[in-house]
C-alpha cells in the first residue's frame, strides 16, 4: 500500500524583515515624514521647473507673455488717466503746474510717479505744498496750497514777491503791477520780512506817507517817507522806537516840519536833521555858517 504522503504548507513568517522593521521605525519619526511628504515633492518640482525655465527661448516667451498680461490690465479704460483738475491756484500758477508735471494725457495710472510729480510741482516758488491722486473716472486731481504775496523785495535781481514769511513768490517787472503791497530794499531784507511787517504795522499811523523800508547793513531799518525824510531805527527795540516817533508826530507834528532824518537809533538822545532849505533860513536868521554833517 502506498505510503499517504501528506503536504504541508510552508507558513509565513509574520515578524518584518530587517529593512521593513527600520523603514517602519524611520516613518514613526515626524521629521522623517515631513521630508517624505513635503520636502522631497518640492526638491523634485523645483528640479523639473529649473530643467524647463532653463532654457532662454521659454524664458523670453514667459516674460512677453507676462508683459503682454499687464499691459493689457494696466491698460483697461478704468484704469486711464483721462484729465487734469488743479485746485487752489491762481489760472497763472495752474497753467505753470501743468507745464511741469512730465504726463500726457490719457496714461494709465500704473505709469504715473505721484511722489515725484509732487516734488516737481513744490519746486515752483509760488507753491507752499502740493498733493496729487488719482480720483475715480480718470482724473488726476492736484491739490495746491499757494504762497500768498505779502511785500515787495528791491533786491540784486531786481523786485521780487515774498509772502509773510520771506520766502520768493514770483518775480516783477514793475513796481505798478501790485501797488498794493509795501516795498522794502536793501541786502538781507528778504531774511527779515516778518520784522519789516511788524514795523509797517506799527506805522500804521503814517502809513499814507510811507515810501518803504530799506535795511541797514542787514541789521536795522530805515523807514523812507515821502518828502525826502527818513526815520533812522535801532537793531534792537525798533518798534518801540517807532512808537515814540509817532506819538511825537502826533503832539507835535514832527513830520510835517522841515526835518530829513529822525535818528532814533540812540533812545537816550534823538537827533533830528533839518532839511537844507530849514538850514539856510537858520544860517540867514542868525548870520553865523554852520559846519559839519549831522547826518550820522
Amino acid at each position: 500500500m502506498r505510503a499517504l504522503r501528506w503536504k504541508t504548507k510552508t507558513r509565513h513568517d509574520p515578524a518584518p524583515s530587517k529593512w521593513a522593521y527600520r523603514m517602519e521605525r524611520l516613518w514613526l519619526r515626524p521629521g522623517f515624514r515631513r521630508l517624505v511628504r513635503i520636502f522631497l515633492p518640492m526638491a523634485l518640482a523645483c528640479g523639473v521647473g529649473l530643467v524647463y525655465f532653463g532654457d532662454a527661448a521659454r524664458q523670453q516667451a514667459i516674460a512677453d507673455w507676462m508683459a503682454e498680461a499687464r499691459a493689457s490690465i494696466e491698460t483697461r479704460p478704468e484704469f486711464m488717466v483721462k484729465a487734469m483738475a488743479v485746485d487752489g491756484a491762481s489760472d497763472v500758477l495752474a497753467g505753470h503746474i501743468r507745464e511741469v508735471i512730465p504726463v500726457d494725457l490719457p496714461i494709465s495710472s500704473f505709469d504715473l510717479d505721484l511722489e515725484m510729480m509732487r516734488e516737481q510741482v513744490e519746486t515752483l516758488d509760488a507753491v507752499r505744498r502740493a498733493d496729487l491722486r488719482v480720483k475715480a473716472g480718470g482724473l488726476l486731481q492736484v491739490n495746491v496750497e499757494e504762497r500768498v504775496p505779502a511785500i515787495i523785495w528791491r533786491g540784486p535781481d531786481g523786485l521780487e514777491l515774498l509772502d509773510n514769511e520771506g520766502h520768493r513768490v514770483a518775480g516783477m517787472a514793475s513796481r505798478q503791477e501790485r501797488v498794493d503791497l509795501p516795498i522794502i530794499a536793501g541786502e538781507g531784507a528778504n531774511v527779515a520780512v516778518s520784522e519789516a511787517l511788524a514795523l509797517l504795522g506799527a506805522a500804521e499811523p503814517i502809513r499814507d506817507r510811507l515810501l518803504g523800508l530799506v535795511r541797514i547793513s542787514e541789521l536795522r531799518w530805515d523807514l523812507v517817507m515821502d518828502r525826502g525824510q527818513r526815520i533812522m531805527l535801532p537793531q534792537h527795540g525798533a518798534s518801540a522806537a517807532l512808537d515814540r516817533v509817532i506819538a511825537l508826530n502826533e503832539a507835535q507834528d514832527l513830520l510835517k516840519r522841515d526835518v530829513s532824518r529822525v535818528d532814533i537809533r540812540n533812545g537816550a538822545r534823538p537827533i533830528l536833521r533839518l532839511t537844507e532849505g530849514a538850514l539856510e533860513d537858520m544860517r540867514a536868521l542868525k548870520g553865523i555858517e554852520i559846519k559839519g554833517n549831522t547826518e550820522e
